[in-house]
């Protein structure tokens, strides 16, 4: 991690550096010569970052002034969005902060944009003003139009700049913690002085990825605040019938690490106690949950009437509006004077209206031109060639790993026992050793943070390569990888290269949850590639090819072949030729396709079979290229499919169908799927063994086939 050496002086400008005297944002109230306090907003249009941040604090008079500025504007933006929709400007639905604003200006208001680490929530409008977002584009945002910062590709409120460490939210609550955690963890690191700032509802605190990343948090020391924004309801559901703690933040000695719970109306107070958090985290980087107090004066979103809000509460709520009573503080305590305040308010309003007026005039997304890549670029690249005169998978899987963390210094190894043990199956062996332990990290049981985590350690310039245990512990992550790590570039047009390890395949009597492969699974969400070696020499080029790739990346290493499969390994380095299917046998009676520990009983079916069978692996899965091989069933005329799991599990109708959509024309016979039955993979070796389809099952099945068409 990065070192702890004192970098306030350093890191210490004048307010003046940020507020020269021909400002014109908004900013300290410094007086002007008639005694009045320049309570401005930024005419240009320019986001509202110029302030003094961590770890310069401003006075409560002058935090209030600029704090004002930004509220009012949020709560005005929001209700001329709130009149789009009802016009049917506005697409899909608005989700209002009103009752937030304190919380969101005084958290927000100390990070460093661009620096430090955040993601924000739907109900923190007034953050992204303050983190850079500029009114023009939140406007296009909810519009929807060709300006919109998401390209019109995400919802209004799925939005955030990736590059500039803002992450954008998805609708799943508690998955954005974990990034945060692990892009300040790396940033760090990195060796940079970084803080994060993470924010969970009321509601979401009941997910256990919010645990989940408070403990990795708290395990690796990691500089974040976790800010829970109590409105008292989730939707419709009260806090009653989600916790039974006093108070949220009680949570915290639970991971050995501080929470206090504060009145998140009043701006000053949440922004005290996070510069407070700031200072304790410069001295020692540990992780802090502030629960902030705070209201929702409507609806979840435009069509919810909050009917389950008793009126009389709701009352009491509209009393402690955290706008209007701020404004009148500014007129009681600081001697702000009405006009003044009038004026900055009118200045919002017609900023306002001019940017809607500028914005409805943006044309609409044309789906013709639209960019609908899922993937990153990747540019073919090399590395230094290798060769190995004999290895088997697992040998192959270690000498790829070893490779990869030698020769890139921002690669880094996460997983369940892959540090001192060496991982479950050995093949993360004597890495510890070599690379230390902020290179080679053994996780919590906690697979959907260890994703998260390793997603945001991707957008602070790490590339992280993460084992799962066993195939099946995947599963416990679709959400953080399929949705989230899958979309990211098509929703941030930032690259996410991940590299993912699935030990996988039967064959070894471990039963239905450590037995799976999952590659059907995972081929059903956009933006992954997949890819499923069968030899040392394929599992050592699959691991450095995806390695290097910028986009998640799964490998599947059937773990019966870890040790059972020897061969050597020449690879020439050429990175961008691993990308193809690969042929084993040349044949012109049947083209044979199988994948993982299938290939091998595919090969020797194909020795033992007196027909010419051609054996195929795609080896990438996904984005399948089957073109070889459709080349191959034009030469051969027929089409078996061989895969370990159930028929309706894997990738065989996949393959089916689309060759049989290319080129069905010039098939003798109707293709054939060997797969096991459609059932959890049995333990008792017996069951097992007649459960995976074999060498045996595969030539009655080519019997059948040239029996039916001569």
């Amino acid at each position: 991690m990065a070192s702890n050496l004192d970098t306030r002086e350093a890191g210490r400008t004048r307010a003046d550096d940020h507020f020269p005297v021909s400002h014109t944002g908004v900013g300290p109230p410094r007086r002007a010569p008639d005694g009045r306090r320049p309570l401005r907003i930024d005419s240009a249009h320019e986001p509202l970052t110029g302030l003094p941040r961590f770890p310069e604090r401003l006075s409560c008079e002058e935090f209030c002034c600029a704090a004002y500025s930004v509220m009012a504007y949020s709560r005005r933006m929001e209700q001329r969005l709130l009149e789009l929709f009802r016009k049917g400007y506005v697409k899909g639905t608005v989700t209002s902060s009103a009752g937030n604003e304190a919380t969101a200006v005084g958290m927000a208001m100390p990070f460093r944009p661009g620096r430090d680490v955040v993601s924000l929530l739907h109900r923190d409008f007034a953050s992204h003003l303050l983190w850079g977002a500029t009114p023009r584009d939140l406007v296009c945002q909810y519009l929807a139009n060709a300006d919109s910062p998401t390209h019109a590709r995400e919802g209004n409120v799925h939005h955030g700049d990736a590059a500039q460490r803002r992450f954008p939210m998805i609708s799943h609550l508690g998955k954005m913690l974990s990034l945060v955690v692990g892009g300040t963890w790396a940033a760090r690191n990195n060796g940079e002085d970084v803080f994060g700032l993470t924010v969970v509802g009321d509601g979401g605190s009941s997910t256990g990825e919010f645990h989940e990343s408070l403990n990795v948090a708290s395990v690796h020391n990691v500089p974040v605040i976790f800010l829970v924004q109590n409105n008292h309801y989730s939707f419709s559901t009260p806090t009653a019938d989600q916790y039974k703690c006093k108070h949220l933040s009680d949570r915290a000695a639970g991971y050995g690490i501080s929470g206090r719970t504060i009145d998140g109306l009043d701006p000053w107070t949440v922004y005290t106690a996070v510069c407070d958090a700031l200072d304790a985290m410069h001295d020692d980087p540990a992780p802090v949950l502030i629960e902030c107090m705070t209201l929702r004066l409507q609806g979840h979103a435009a069509y919810d009437k909050a009917d389950y809000i008793p009126p009389d509460l709701l009352r009491q709520w509209q009393q402690r509006d955290p706008v209007s009573v701020t404004r009148q503080r500014l007129r009681d305590e600081f001697d702000v004077a009405e006009r003044e305040l009038i004026e900055v308010e009118d200045a919002i309003d017609d900023q306002i209206n001019r940017i809607v007026t500028e914005s409805l005039k943006v044309a609409r997304p044309k789906a013709e031109t639209h960019g609908w890549s899922v993937y990153a670029d990747s540019s073919p690249a090399a590395v230094k060639p290798v060769k190995i005169a004999r290895a088997k998978n697992g040998d192959a899987v270690n000498r790829a790993l070893d490779f990869i963390l030698a020769n890139n210094p921002e690669s880094l190894l996460l997983g369940l026992d892959v540090g001192t043990y060496g991982s479950a199956f050995k093949t993360c062996k004597g890495l510890l050793e070599c690379y230390g332990r902020d290179r080679v990290i053994d996780m919590p049981i906690c697979e959907p943070a260890t994703i998260g985590f390793a997603l945001g350690a991707s957008q602070t310039a790490k590339r992280p390569i993460v084992e799962f245990q066993f195939a099946d512990f995947s599963t416990e992550a679709v959400t953080q990888l399929g949705l989230n790590a899958g979309t990211w570039y098509f929703r941030t047009g930032e690259p996410a290269p991940l590299l993912l390890r699935l030990p996988c395949g039967g064959g070894l009597t471990m039963g239905g949850f450590h037995s799976g492969e999952f590659e059907g699974l995972w081929s059903r969400f956009p933006g992954l590639k997949l890819l499923y070696p069968a030899t040392p020499q394929e599992t050592f080029e699959a691991l450095l090819a995806g390695f290097y790739d910028n986009n998640p990346c799964l490998i599947f290493e059937h773990k019966l072949l870890y040790w059972s499969t020897a061969g050597p390994i020449d690879f020439d380095g050429n990175l961008d030729a691993v990308w193809r299917p690969r042929r084993y046998t040349e044949g012109s009676d049947l083209t044979l396709v199988a994948v993982g520990a299938m290939v091998h009983e595919a090969i020797t079916a194909a020795a033992e079979s007196d027909r010419s069978i051609e054996v195929w692996n795609p080896f990438v899965l996904q984005p399948l290229q089957l073109a070889p091989i459709i080349a191959s069933v034009m030469k051969t005329g027929r089409l078996m499919v061989v895969q370990e799991c159930g028929a309706t599990q894997g990738l065989g109708d996949t393959i089916i169908s689309s060759i049989v959509r290319a080129r069905g024309d010039v098939l003798r016979c109707l293709p054939k799927l060997v797969a096991a039955p459609d059932v959890p993979v049995p333990f008792a070796p017996e069951l097992e063994t007649h459960y995976r389809p074999s060498a045996e099952k595969i030539l009655a099945a080519v019997t059948d086939m040239f029996r039916e068409t001569g």
